[in-house]
């Protein structure tokens, strides 16, 4: 039991990491731990999108997972050119440094979520991703292009980044938000 309680302690630590989007009407930068829990409710809503059968339970599994890394590493905004090989390891370092808190066989359970998430390469993976890159780029339309303006990113750059994971985790919701982009595009809501 206090292996348990020590590990959720341990996230706790999560809501301290901030991210470069405002939750909307706030004054704040959310942060990853709101960033997580939004996620597995727009996956789980978006589960009838999905372009194959997908274990919806299994996809809020990763997405509640997938950035507890950034307690030791801090958060890298999605945008963000090159080094990203060195974020990860260091992430992986941090993941199994914080689900070792947990007896073994949680540890690698959790472990394997976490690197499920990262290969991308089932179904469910895929799914997840999808609903990852999509949440800023939900936020940010809504806010008037807050980070992308406050950070410089362009419309090219936010296209690159995001299109490939979500047109191949959910091709529905990438010609939504195709379609919102180019909107945006034309009201000048992209920084850079």
């Amino acid at each position: 039991m206090q292996a348990i309680i020590n590990f959720v302690l341990e996230l706790d630590k999560l809501k301290g990491v901030t991210r470069k989007t405002r939750p909307l009407g706030l004054d704040r930068q959310e942060n990853s731990a709101e960033h997580s829990w939004q996620i597995a409710l727009l996956a789980s809503s978006l589960a009838p999108y999905a372009p194959e059968p997908v274990a919806i339970d299994h996809v809020v599994a990763m997405l509640l997972v997938h950035d507890i890394g950034e307690i030791d590493t801090g958060d890298t905004i999605v945008y963000a050119e090159g080094g990203w090989d060195e974020r990860k390891a260091a992430e992986l370092a941090a993941v199994k440094r914080i689900f070792g808190l947990l007896p073994e066989e949680q540890a690698d359970h959790l472990l394997a979520l976490w690197q499920e998430f990262e290969d991308g390469s089932t179904p469910e993976a895929r799914f997840a991703h999808a609903a990852d890159r999509a949440m800023p780029v939900l936020l940010n339309l809504a806010n008037n292009g807050q980070s992308w303006r406050e950070n410089g990113i362009s419309y090219e750059r936010v296209v690159k980044r995001i299109r490939p994971p979500i047109e191949a985790g959910c091709p529905a919701l990438w010609a939504y938000l195709e379609d919102q982009l180019r909107v945006a595009q034309a009201q000048g809501l992209f920084g850079g």
